[in-house]
Parts: C-alpha cells; sequence; structure tokens
C-alpha cells in the first residue's frame, strides 16, 4: 500500500473525522423533494434545498453567497470566495435538482430519506448528484477557510430537466463563473475505489419520425396484403438504423471508432445492465467502443396500438421518437443531417415521411493536458493510492460545452461519487459513502496543491 505524505495524511484525517456531519448533509439534502418541475412537485422544495446549498457555502468559509435566477426560472446558487494574490481560481460545479423517483413502490427504501443499507447510502439524489454536493462541502470544511485558491462553487437548480438555465446565465454573466480550473462533479468512477476522469460525452439528436400511407384505418380482411401498413412500413425504416449485430449503421456515420481508456468487461456490464441470461450484447465493437467512442440509436417511444383494445385494421399512420448519442469528432447538424437522409432513402412504398426536429446536444472531449488536470490527476491517484483512468459516458453535459466556449483557457475536468451500482436516475439510488471521502479528500488535495508550484 503506498504511504502517505505527511499533507496527504493529515487531510485523510480530517475528511475521515467529517464523514458523519457528510452523511447528515446528506440526509438533509435528500429529504427536499428538489424535482425542478412544478408539474409534479411544489417549487418550494427546490427553493429550500437552494437556501440549504447556500447556507452550507458560507458555513464553510466562502463568503459571497447569493441565489441568482436563470433565464428558466430556477435558483442556482454562486458562492466564491477569491483567489489570493497571484493564485488560480477553482470552480466546483454540482446541481441540487433531482429526478422523479419513477415508480415508489419498486423503492427497498424511503425515497426522501437517506437509509444504510448493506454499506451503501440510499435515497433519491444520494448520488446523482447531492452526494457530489455534500462531497464539495466537505472538501471545503477538511481544507478550512484560509484557502490557498479562489474557489467558487455553483449548485444549479434544473439540470435534469434539461431546460438549459444555467447555459443561458453563464452567456449572459461570463464574468461571474471565470475560473482557470473548473471540476464538474456530476459524473463518476468506473467501480468503486477506480479513481476515474471522464474525458468525454456523447451528444445527441432526438427527432420524431411520422410515417403516413392512408387517409384513415382500414379493416385488414378486406385490404390487408394489398394497403400499405403505415406501422410496419415504420417497423422496416426502423429495423434498417442497425445491422445484425445491433450496430447502428447511418449512412455517413463512423461506426469504427475505437476507444483506449479503461475497457468495461461485458460480464460486469451484463450485471450493471441487467441483460437477460442469454441475450447477446450489441455491436461488433467492446463494450467500451459502443459506449463512449459509437454512434448509438434508440427508439425512445412508439405511437402504435396498444395490444389490449386493438383491432383488425390496418394502420395509416405510425409515429417513432428517436434518439441518437454521437461521439466526439461527429457534430449534431452532421448527425441530424445524416439520419434525416437515412431515414428517407429507407422508407419503402413510398409513404410519407416527417421528421421533426425535437432537440440536439453537441459531444465533448475534457482535454488531458495542463497544470490542473496534473494536479487533480495526483490528488485523485494520492486519495484512492491507485492510478487514475478514463471513460467516456453516454449521457451529454450541454454545459461543459457552454464552459468551454466561454472559458476556453480554463481547464474542464469531469468526476463524482457516481458509479454503476448508484443506479442514478431508476428507483433504489444509492451512492457509495466511501466514494463521496475518497472525491472529498482529493479535491481537498487539489485546493491545496493546484497552483503552489
Amino acid at each position: 500500500m503506498t504511504t502517505d505524505d505527511p499533507h496527504t495524511a493529515e487531510l485523510r484525517a480530517r475528511v475521515a473525522g467529517l464523514m458523519g456531519h457528510a452523511k447528515e448533509d446528506l440526509a438533509q439534502l435528500v429529504s427536499f423533494k428538489s424535482v425542478a418541475d412544478p408539474r409534479q412537485f411544489p417549487p418550494e422544495e427546490c427553493e429550500r434545498a437552494a437556501q440549504w446549498v447556500a447556507d452550507a457555502s458560507a458555513a464553510v468559509g466562502l463568503t459571497k453567497v447569493g441565489l441568482h435566477e436563470t433565464p428558466d426560472g430556477s435558483k442556482t446558487v454562486i458562492a466564491s470566495r477569491p483567489a489570493p494574490p497571484g493564485a488560480p481560481t477553482v470552480l466546483l460545479y454540482c446541481h441540487y435538482d433531482v429526478q422523479p423517483p419513477l415508480d415508489e413502490s419498486a423503492w427497498r427504501t424511503p425515497v426522501w430519506t437517506l437509509t444504510e443499507k448493506d454499506g451503501r447510502w440510499y435515497g433519491r439524489g444520494a448520488a446523482d448528484c447531492k452526494g457530489n454536493v455534500v462531497a464539495h462541502l466537505t472538501a471545503l470544511r477538511a481544507v478550512g477557510p484560509d484557502l490557498p485558491v479562489g474557489v467558487t462553487l455553483v449548485a444549479e437548480g434544473s439540470e435534469e430537466q434539461g431546460t438549459g438555465g444555467l447555459e443561458r446565465f453563464v452567456e449572459s454573466n461570463p464574468d461571474l463563473l471565470r475560473a482557470d480550473a473548473i471540476v464538474v462533479a456530476d459524473c463518476g468512477n468506473f467501480a468503486v475505489g477506480v479513481p476515474t476522469f471522464t474525458e468525454t460525452l456523447r451528444g445527441n439528436v432526438n427527432v420524431v419520425v411520422t410515417v403516413e400511407t392512408l387517409a384513415g384505418p382500414m379493416h385488414s380482411g378486406m385490404f390487408g396484403g394489398a394497403a400499405p401498413d403505415a406501422l410496419a412500413a415504420l417497423i422496416q425504416v426502423l429495423a434498417g438504423l442497425r445491422d445484425e449485430r445491433g450496430n447502428t449503421t447511418i449512412a455517413g456515420l463512423d461506426n469504427t471508432q475505437t476507444w483506449d481508456g479503461a475497457q468495461y468487461s461485458p460480464k460486469q456490464f451484463r450485471l450493471d445492465a441487467g441483460v437477460l441470461n442469454g441475450v447477446d450484447l450489441a455491436g461488433s465493437g467492446t463494450v467500451a467502443e459502443m459506449l463512449w467512442a459509437r454512434p448509438a440509436l434508440t427508439v425512445l417511444g412508439i405511437d402504435a396500438p396498444p395490444v389490449v383494445g386493438s383491432s383488425a385494421a390496418i394502420q395509416p399512420t405510425a409515429r417513432a421518437r428517436l434518439n441518437l448519442r454521437i461521439p466526439p469528432g461527429i457534430s449534431p447538424a452532421e448527425a441530424h443531417e445524416a439520419l434525416e437522409a437515412h431515414l428517407r432513402a429507407n422508407t419503402p412504398l413510398h409513404a410519407r415521411i416527417t421528421i421533426e426536429p425535437e432537440s440536439e446536444g453537441a459531444p465533448f472531449r475534457s482535454p488531458s493536458g495542463g497544470p490542473a488536470r496534473a494536479a487533480l490527476d495526483a490528488a485523485l491517484a494520492a486519495s484512492y493510492r491507485r492510478p487514475t483512468t478514463t471513460q467516456g459516458q453516454g449521457g451529454s453535459i450541454p454545459l461543459c460545452n457552454v464552459f468551454a466556449d466561454t472559458y476556453p483557457d480554463a481547464e474542464i475536468m469531469l468526476i463524482g461519487v457516481e458509479e454503476p451500482r448508484c443506479l442514478i436516475h431508476a428507483p433504489n439510488e444509492s451512492v457509495d459513502p466511501s466514494e463521496i471521502e475518497h472525491i472529498a479528500l482529493a479535491e481537498a488535495l487539489f485546493l491545496t496543491t493546484y497552483g503552489a508550484n
């Protein structure tokens, strides 16, 4: 086992001594039903969570604390302490809003009560992203108020809804969050105990496809065989988006990219994804390549008659919502153009096809060089007592591209307490408290070493 130097040993002991406080913090945060959707939960829940984060930020030594309304109506907490002369400034990002609990009957513990079970802490937001909020606060508490660098903590209030409030706020108020290094704590490790930088985020293109063939539904006994079936035509269109191995095959989009970071073993992926016994994984590449390096098309929904209540009728129209994930190197505009051309070229029977753009987001790549990255790499390795690795993430964080465009000289690094067993966005979300402890220690080490030389 690697022996800690005196500075690391001191901070490790401080963070370990603060874990009881961290658990209390997380219990309070989880109790706020901070789903940023007033159709489902009262807005007061988000407001209470925002105020709690603001008060906690002041308590750990940040001196300029405020709640800022963003263009989507949500509240963003911005708390800062200026840098000493000549020292760099670090921006610590997180968000306090959460996904809705979905099926509460599927939870094995109370949704809004932090519950310890089998060594993990359960509750909605325990990992995504309230666990990261607590990791930031614990790191700042461990370092103390006399910070050797400038620090700005920003906690967003509508990240899960994807309404872009903070993105537009940053573009309109660039000086408020300007920093030399940006730590985006909304990701996590490849596995518990494996310190990991998330280097790539896939972008996305969402479209709604409608196929029309008839003026109205027709009896399948009288007209079936010659009458063009819109649902069958849509199924044929969708089938043409993947080959027999499950590779996404959209003309004009490269699906042969490779991945040279951490590899995801098929056995572990099957467990993490809940793949049924006997069912093959999709694609001809490695799991890591299929997840992080290549385009992936998912059919999110289909409008068609349900089985129960359906009649013997040929469908005149059918509709599907498609989600195309794209890796760095492919722009949303390029992907949308290729997807639309492919859909039109593969529509059978000259059926009418309408393609409505819904949303899109650009992919992101975090550069691996620079003094901040080197300092955080060393801090993570010291905290976990093992070298770091890299991974990609299938999801999108549009704010990262806004940060990159607004602060082109800043180093942007993605880490966090989330890992596959957390089941973020699903029932029974949890966090391993050792991840909060290790990420907090790594951040404390980073804040005390970055810019020191």
